[in-house]
């Protein structure tokens, strides 16, 4: 069995990569639309709304690259998936980028025939529990069942976590997501684990009584989420990987979806530059030279997606923490365009 298992994941590996050696740009472009893969429903990053659009911070991702190449954010279509299906989706071409709240970590970028297109959230993986149970800190969960998915980092984080700090508890591993919040809420388990902006979006979406629950303060893990394009197609992963670069690069710029008109105008060489008045960026790819201010047009810069979808103007409000931009002691850093 366990041979059998091995062939498969070889070769789906080796297909992602024979898929990765055509030009996914030039297929993108004949299917008439960007195969994004997301969650099966994520409240602030990927989730349909009550009229199934979906919306979130991982969402306006596909929505850039679709800007990016077509000129149109809306030329993309939302693939759901959960942990155990998004790599082998990727490899296999079943999709074209993977947009959705995956850990970055050295496995995932070096044997899975995957690469990581940049950070679009800095996060870290907590416990979300009562009120009732009266616990104030993860130090005192010895004896508790932890409820968790399966196929995500958040059973070896938390592994490790509680041998070093001598704390016993009884796993509770579930494979689909809502299953894992459905066990949560009916009282299977004293504790969800997952990343911090999960624990947030779950208890204000998925929780009768919200205010029932608290996020414990311990942070126990780096967890740098972001999108993943297939390794071996480099003019595919610049796409991608610029797409984000100039959300975050427009709101250090300044430049925003209401204001990208006028920005046109502006004679800052590095706005010029972005927003295509400077050509020669869209060239390099081999897209249109107002591939930024579709992009900023349509879906904003890094800073309104935010705010939109999981900050002060979203039900998560989270606040910008690690993801505010460098010049505000935040991590979020754009690579120059030029």
């Amino acid at each position: 069995m366990r041979k059998f298992k091995y062939a498969a994941g070889a070769f789906a590996v080796l297909a992602g990569v024979q898929l990765a050696q055509a030009d996914t740009l030039d297929i993108v472009k004949k299917r008439g639309f960007v195969q994004c893969g997301v969650t099966t429903g994520f409240a602030g990053f990927s989730a349909p709304d009550a009229k199934g659009n979906w919306q979130g911070l991982d969402i306006d991702m596909c929505r850039a690259v679709a800007a990016a190449v077509f000129g149109d954010a809306s030329k993309y279509k939302a693939v759901p998936l959960n942990s155990q299906q998004r790599f082998t989706a990727l490899q296999s071409g079943e999709i074209d980028l993977l947009a959705r709240n995956t850990t970055v970590t050295q496995q995932r970028d070096t044997a899975l025939g995957a690469i990581h297109v940049g950070i679009n959230f800095y996060d870290g993986q907590g416990f979300l529990v009562l009120k009732s149970l009266g616990v104030k800190s993860a130090k005192e969960l010895n004896g508790a069942t932890v409820c968790m998915q399966t196929g995500t980092s958040n059973e070896n984080t938390m592994a490790d976590w509680a041998r070093a700090n001598k704390v016993d508890y009884k796993p509770v591993v579930i494979e689909q997501f809502n299953e894992v919040v459905n066990a949560f809420a009916a009282g299977r388990c004293d504790v969800f684990t997952t990343d911090a902006s999960g624990l947030a979006s779950i208890r204000i979406s998925k929780m009768e009584k919200p205010d029932d629950y608290v996020v414990l303060p311990e942070i126990i893990s780096k967890e740098p989420l972001g999108p993943f394009v297939r390794q071996g197609d480099d003019g595919w992963l610049n796409i991608a990987k610029w797409s984000l670069n100039a959300m975050i690069g427009a709101e250090e710029l300044g430049v925003t979806s209401a204001n990208v008109d006028e920005q046109l105008k502006s004679t800052n060489p590095n706005v010029q530059r972005l927003l295509g008045v400077t050509a020669g960026a869209g060239k390099n790819m081999g897209v249109d030279e107002k591939w930024a201010y579709n992009i900023v047009k349509q879906v904003g810069n890094y800073g309104e997606s935010f705010e939109r979808n999981v900050g002060q103007g979203s039900a998560l409000k989270i606040q910008r923490g690690l993801n505010a931009q460098w010049t505000n002691g935040g991590l979020m850093y754009a690579l120059p365009v030029r």
